[in-house]
């Protein structure tokens, strides 16, 4: 049972714990994030109090929060009231069953030592500091005494959880036997946590899709909820809070069943404590509703874009100025659905929108949810696999999908806006050329995996693989792999934990064919069928990322430009984009070399390999940027290709060594192609073949390993 505790004033406000002990630090002390929260609007309707629980009642909320910490506040929030409202009791605990009333170990919440408080109409209060030990992904128990329920009553209607009511003051009663469920929230705003200086918050903002429409209560398996869990389960990680900020039906630029994203953005992000980063999934709404009643103009679709990406361009620049992060989620598609029944110039006006925040350069990163989320065959429809049935919004597969798939090397420490980190699909371009500030940039990208190459005896392609992602990690390179499921089958154990190896360094994989099939010989149609029987073992490898990026294997898209136009129309209706290659210097001809000098213990010629492998390396580099600022004008952000072989494992940490003495920074393969010059890459709709800084000026001649060495 709840004990009530005699009341005590510390430095003008009374925090008690269940224990009775006081939490005596100044607040000015601490550094609060928030680990729980929603988004605040008028509740109407059905989803207001019902008339028979309008007098004095008690209401028991259940919520799960993300970061842990010992120290406890919440916030109350009586925004939409348009008349004060008294709060006259309110207790923290833990709870025991979610979807039942029931409770154990309690604190009370004080208000400016207080046990009772009144919130002016359109106000938010918080309670004073409890000093309650709170475990990330901990379900807490909020009860408030209402003695009045002021109507309009401001709440969040879409909890997923169960709430109860009980007339009468029930604060102490901890089974609360009799009370009436209900599936939404009333005047809590958040639950916020003292944290470490380096903690912050996530706060996704958007509209069902982020709010879990379709999620059963208790279930906690909204997108955000995924990440959430995600994040608890990582030591660099386990400290940031993750606040869900959806609102069925909201838009970007109109009022809907809650405030529009614009109006209610500094309360949502900006305002809320610790926020260091937000994720921004907005618009389906707004574009749906142009068309839902009748058609529109071309001026009012072209108004529509031009309003929501201007409406992205505000929210970033408030968030910017309070130093939060902001990441952008596509749209994603809602071909099918009969609320909407949207046609073919909804689906422009959704890719035009896409395209702004893939390569608009406004968001500080983007996932590319519409990507992930698509039907390769019908890309403005969900895929089957992800889709609820109403062809809008995600199934729980869906969600568990999308939230695996935000990279967590989005929430670094960094306190100040950066242009694009890693993400998933396409990011914002990187800066290159007359204005980046920066240098010129690579993306690292490795053919063949799991198996390239001879290796030295006693070495495996694990071995391989492992030192490969640990001079990546060492070096703070990202990089791209490419599968070959057919590759390694005279030895399946050590491919599969290649694979597996890959994938836990947290490195995305893509399709390079079954068999290394060549367009050029097998033909566009045995060339599709070599790339389809690749799709189940690298989606199940690849789990949680998008892999839908391609790499023509020995980079030949067929000399015809009849088979090379099929196989672009294949791999664009399968929702591909290419994997260009823009800077090469055949790394692969020293590992056979490698081995067998390693074979004859030859340690001179071994030394002699790296000098030419560094060689090499190095004329490939400056002849690719002397080719693009011969044919662009520019630098680009070059895709470097290499393989995962038993030298270049060896090798590796010089190599990335060497590029950054040239003065070369390391990106994500995404990142390098939102560079409009690779738009035949990531657009297969536009002729080919794939860009390749093919061309003058003639290419230097690369000597390779040295001949006739350790043969």
């Amino acid at each position: 049972m709840m004990r009530r505790w005699p009341v005590a004033l510390v430095l003008g406000a009374l925090i008690v714990t269940g224990a009775g002990a006081r939490d005596t630090a100044p607040p000015r002390d601490a550094h609060w994030i928030a680990t729980w929260g929603s988004s605040q609007m008028i509740a109407e309707g059905d989803n207001a109090l019902p008339a028979d629980r309008a007098g004095a009642i008690t209401l028991r909320q259940v919520v799960r929060v993300s970061a842990g910490g010992e120290r406890v506040r919440i916030r109350l929030s009586n925004a939409f009231g348009t008349r004060p409202l008294a709060i006259g009791g309110a207790y923290v605990a833990r709870s025991v069953a979610p979807g039942t009333p029931r409770i154990e170990g309690d604190a009370r919440l004080t208000f400016s030592g207080r046990s009772d408080a009144v919130i002016p109409a359109g106000a938010e209060i918080y309670s004073d500091p409890v000093a309650f030990p709170v475990a990330a992904g901990a379900d807490l128990a909020i009860s408030l005494y209402l003695s009045d329920p002021a109507s309009p009553q401001t709440g969040h209607p879409g909890s997923r959880a169960t709430s109860f009511t009980l007339a009468g003051n029930a604060l102490a009663d901890a089974t609360l036997a009799g009370a009436t469920p209900t599936t939404h929230w009333y005047a809590l705003a958040d639950v916020e946590v003292a944290a470490a200086p380096t903690a912050g918050t996530i706060v996704a903002i958007g509209d069902s899709i982020t709010d879990g429409y379709g999620v059963k209560p208790e279930r906690n398996t909204r997108w955000p909820d995924v990440l959430a869990q995600r994040l608890r389960g990582t030591t660099a990680t386990r400290a940031i809070g993750v606040v869900n900020a959806g609102i069925g039906g909201n838009r970007v630029l109109l009022d809907g069943l809650g405030p529009n994203m614009l109006a209610r953005f500094d309360r949502d992000v900006v305002a809320r404590s610790g926020v260091r980063w937000a994720i921004v999934l907005e618009g389906v709404n707004d574009l749906g509703v142009l068309t839902r009643e009748a058609p529109a103009t071309p001026a009012q679709h072209a108004a529509i874009v031009a309003q929501i990406t201007g409406g992205f361009a505000q929210v970033v620049a408030r968030a910017h100025a309070h130093g939060i992060k902001v990441i952008g989620g596509t749209v994603m598609p809602f071909g099918g659905n009969t609320y909407y029944h949207p046609i073919a110039e909804n689906e422009a006006d959704r890719q035009a929108v896409n395209s702004f925040i893939r390569t608009s350069g406004v968001f500080d990163a983007v996932i590319d949810f519409d990507r992930l989320m698509r039907d390769p065959a019908h890309p403005d429809r969900l895929s089957p696999a992800y889709d609820s049935g109403d062809h809008l919004h995600p199934s729980e597969a869906g969600y568990r999908t999308m939230g695996e798939a935000v990279p967590l090397s989005l929430f670094g420490n960094s306190r100040t806006p950066a242009r694009s980190r890693s993400v998933i699909g396409v990011a914002a371009p990187v800066p290159v050329g007359p204005g980046g500030d920066k240098g010129p940039a690579i993306a690292i990208t490795f053919d063949d995996i799991p198996a390239h190459g001879p290796l030295v005896p006693g070495q495996t392609r694990v071995d391989v693989i492992r030192a490969i992602a640990g001079a990546l990690a060492a070096g703070k390179a990202p990089a791209f792999g490419f599968l070959n499921a057919g590759f390694g089958l005279d030895a399946p154990d050590d491919a599969a934990k290649a694979i597996a190896a890959w994938r836990a360094a947290g490195l995305p994989l893509g399709n390079h064919t079954y068999s290394h099939a060549n367009l050029d010989k097998v033909g566009a149609a045995a060339f599709s069928a070599d790339m389809v029987r690749n799709e189940a073992p690298l989606a199940a490898a690849a789990k949680g990322t998008d892999w839908h990026w391609f790499r023509y294997p020995f980079l030949s898209e067929g000399s015809t430009p009849s088979v090379r136009d099929a196989a672009r129309a294949d791999l664009r209706a399968r929702g591909y984009r290419a994997a260009a290659v823009t800077m090469s210097f055949n790394d692969f001809s020293w590992n056979p070399v490698y081995v067998a000098c390693s074979v004859k213990r030859d340690v001179g010629a071994i030394t002699t390999l790296e000098a030419s492998f560094l060689r090499d390396a190095r004329v490939a580099a400056s002849a690719a940027r002397a080719r693009a600022k011969a044919q662009v004008g520019r630098d680009i952000p070059y895709v470097l290709l290499m393989h995962v072989g038993a030298f270049d494992a060896r090798m590796l940490p010089k190599l990335l060594a060497l590029y950054r003495e040239m003065g070369f920074r390391f990106v994500t393969l995404p990142e390098a192609e939102a560079d409009p010059y690779y738009a035949r890459a990531t657009d297969l709709s536009l002729p080919g073949p794939t860009p390749s800084l093919a061309g003058p000026p003639a290419l230097p001649a690369l000597a390779g390993p040295p001949a006739g060495l350790c043969s």
